[in-house]
């Protein structure tokens, strides 16, 4: 079986290997920033005044500049005041844009945001922490799996896209590759983390068909403004389409990573419990474990979908549309074919990495739980009751003790005395004359 599997996965491997060195734009060098036609220039700067004094609706903000040309320097900058609208406060720490030619001039300044470095990284560190304190080793291996992803997404994902290659290629590679090294540097290389890495393929495989074939049906083009602004700087034609079956497929491949491993596990425990059932009764017992899952799992794909899409809903139902209108536009329905194409294939997952755990499970040696033995418990010390010291009497002196024949009595002529044993003792009692009785005279009573 581990063969059968070896056969398998290592073809798959080898592939997803070859299409990342045939997508990555080797020597491509992406034009940013200016080269572009985006002139704005970040630039640090700390809120020293706030004045409104500037009109009904404006306030004043003055800020010193901690780096770029006028650095040390202060600049007054009108900003809007109403809903909506930022509200700065003395020492707020915020982020400029610098677009113009004279570094002095408060004109080529705006506020564009807040400087929030210090709390995401606080925050970083708290979650690590709460992992490693949880998972340890194991949790130290998934921050190291979280990081590669991160690298993959952004080394190769996001510069292979940005180059001109198709969207959806990249991201088949680019979750095989979060895949393997995420599955095996989280859980080992074993024969169950190899069957949820199969069943994993086998569910990307199904959302990238689903969702090539409902996209070309609902006649989806992924153009949002997001996209749209993305084509515009690009200056370059760009599989808007494919865009959008790439954030299918990354979006959903951190669920089904979930769905595969749980599975797998509630199998291999399971067969653990009871080497005795069949490949039948333990997919019918992980089916059951499944159902479970699945229900909580397409919930949470739904409402991550809707909380992310939460502003536009808003916007859309403000427009005074019928719900049938709002549903089949392009921003809404992009993103019900997304939900419904991920669920799916997370529904899928449950049945296809069952099945193939079981037929994994039944034919491997599994090493029974061990039981560790409960300590002994100790024994109860006996308790010492204290009692009061009873008072000490003085013994009795005791008589004398009578040695010597009280019949024939002691003679030393015949050596040292010893008791006679008690029937010798009687027969020669019995043998011997009685003494004559003694008169007794007429004065004795």
């Amino acid at each position: 079986m581990r063969t059968l599997l070896m056969w398998l996965l290592v073809p798959l491997a080898l592939a997803t290997i070859v299409g990342a060195a045939l997508l990555y734009p080797f020597g491509h060098e992406q034009k940013t920033g200016a080269a572009i036609g985006l002139h704005q220039t970040p630039v640090a700067a700390v809120v020293t005044g706030v004045a409104e004094n500037c009109g009904e609706r404006c306030v004043a903000v003055t800020v010193r500049m901690t780096d770029g040309a006028a650095s040390g320097q202060s600049v007054t900058i009108p900003n809007v005041k109403g809903p909506g609208a930022p509200s700065f406060q003395l020492g707020d720490e915020v982020v400029l844009s610098y677009a113009g030619s004279q570094p002095q001039a408060a004109e080529s300044y705006q506020i564009v945001d807040f400087q929030r470095g210090w709390s995401l990284a606080v925050l970083a560190l708290l979650f690590a922490a709460a992992v490693l304190l949880l998972g340890r080793w194991q949790g130290l291996a998934a921050l190291g799996a979280l990081l590669l992803s991160f690298v993959v997404l952004v080394l190769f994902v996001m510069p292979s896209i940005l180059a001109g290659q198709n969207p959806l290629m990249v991201a088949v590679v680019g979750a095989g590759l979060i895949m393997f090294v995420v599955l095996y540097l989280t859980h080992g290389i074993s024969a169950r983390t190899s069957t949820a890495v199969l069943g994993t393929l086998v569910s990307l495989a199904l959302i990238g068909v689903l969702g090539a074939l409902f996209s070309a049906l609902s006649k989806l083009t992924g153009l949002d403004e997001d996209t749209t602004n993305l084509v515009t700087l690009l200056g370059t034609n760009i599989d808007t389409r494919g865009l959008l079956l790439a954030g299918t497929l990354i979006g959903a491949l951190g669920v089904l990573d979930d769905v595969t491993v749980t599975q797998t596990s509630a199998v291999w425990e399971l067969r653990r419990a009871n080497d005795k059932l069949t490949w039948r009764e333990l997919f019918a017992a992980g089916s059951r474990i499944g159902r479970d899952h699945m229900s909580s799992v397409v919930n949470t794909l739904v409402m991550a979908y809707a909380g992310a899409a939460l502003p536009l809903l808003l916007a859309i139902s403000l427009a005074g549309r019928s719900m049938g209108e709002i549903l089949t536009s392009q921003q809404i329905a992009q993103e019900i074919v997304r939900t419904l194409v991920g669920s799916i294939g997370l529904v899928a997952a449950i049945p296809v990495t069952t099945a193939l755990a079981a037929l994994v499970a039944v034919r491997q040696e599994v090493a029974p739980i061990a039981v560790s033995e409960p300590e002994p418990e100790p024994e109860p010390e006996p308790k010492t009751v204290k009692r009061a010291a009873k008072a000490v009497k003085p013994e009795k002196p005791r008589p004398a003790r009578i040695e010597g024949d009280l019949f024939t009595g002691y003679d030393p002529d015949k050596g040292p005395w010893e008791r006679p044993s008690e029937p010798r003792a009687r027969r020669a009692a019995s043998a011997r004359p009685a003494p004559p009785a003694r008169r007794r005279s007429s004065g004795s009573p």
